[in-house]
């Protein structure tokens, strides 16, 4: 497991103050908000907490559906508390509530489900090619490295590699304008523990890492232009996955009106499984940044 994944698994990790309350931390990258697939994962492991000390760890979580109320602040730590919603036979239902400074900054209401045998079809794995022979991260932003400053050596604790080169870097003015959708491969930098939750965490921290690209790429906006913020997020998980393992997320905008877009994503293991949807609304801003 390489530093900056070792790292995302502590952060992950959250601290237990009290029946159904948990604190969890951000990492120090000077962000200006903490980042909505953090929170995100965070209230799922805080979540998932209750349904292992509960009932059990076979139910893993098949839908998660949240808001973003707030920005967080990454020098504040995140309270977390649970409301155990249902413990029924089949399904478990919690919500959670993230909390900073006595305000909710997030809800998610997350459902977890035993397993059972039923019918079975999905939409075919998109062609595409191997992500051994696209470059990484690094590689691929070297030219914008001075653009990008200390984020472009920030250590990183998911491996994604675009397909068709990388994404919010040159305005629509210098740019060749593009369709509103891209496939980037991901996975984990590292070897992860095998326990099923941690493997859903990390896929919901990396699914909110490059879906509002989605929806910026017609209208040539880059992150250092206007105000762009996810609104709300839901993820369905289908099938068994490896988050440390290779995972094509394949991503399409459908429509973008009134300073919001919609973006949607499906997530195929290497073998061609479909192994979760998202869905996500961002609110996407153009011109001078201003308060969300």
């Amino acid at each position: 497991m390489t530093a900056a994944l070792d790292h995302l698994v502590d952060l992950l990790d959250l601290e237990s103050l009290e029946v159904d309350l948990y604190r969890g931390f951000s990492p120090d990258e000077q962000r200006i908000r903490v980042f909505g697939g953090q929170v995100a994962a965070q209230a799922l492991v805080a979540a998932g907490r209750t349904v292992a000390d509960g009932i059990g760890a076979e139910r893993p979580v098949h839908s998660l559906h949240a808001y973003f109320l707030r920005p967080g602040d990454p020098k504040t730590p995140i309270l977390y508390q649970v409301d155990r919603i249902r413990d029924g036979r089949s399904f478990t239902t919690r919500r959670v509530a993230a909390i900073q400074k006595g305000e909710a900054i997030f809800h998610l209401s997350a459902s977890f489900h035993v397993h059972e045998d039923g019918v079975s079809h999905q939409s075919p794995m998109p062609e595409a090619p191997d992500p051994e022979t696209l470059p990484t991260w690094t590689e691929a932003m070297a030219p914008y490295a001075e653009m990008l400053g200390d984020w472009y050596s920030r250590p990183r604790p998911i491996d994604v590699r675009h397909i068709g080169g990388p994404v919010r870097t040159s305005p629509v003015s210098t740019a060749e304008q593009r369709p509103p959708s891209h496939q980037v491969w991901l996975r984990a930098d590292g070897k992860l523990p095998d326990d099923p939750l941690l493997h859903a965490c990390m896929v919901a921290y990396a699914s909110d890492m490059t879906l509002l690209d989605t929806i910026m790429l017609p209208h040539g906006l880059i992150w250092t232009e206007g105000t762009q913020a996810s609104l709300d997020h839901a993820m369905w998980f289908h099938r068994p996955f490896r988050a440390d393992e290779w995972l094509l997320y394949d991503q399409h905008s459908p429509s973008a009106s009134g300073a919001r877009g919609l973006a949607t994503g499906t997530i195929f293991t290497r073998e061609g499984a479909l192994a979760v949807s998202v869905v996500q609304e961002g609110l996407i801003r153009t011109g001078i940044r201003t308060k969300i």
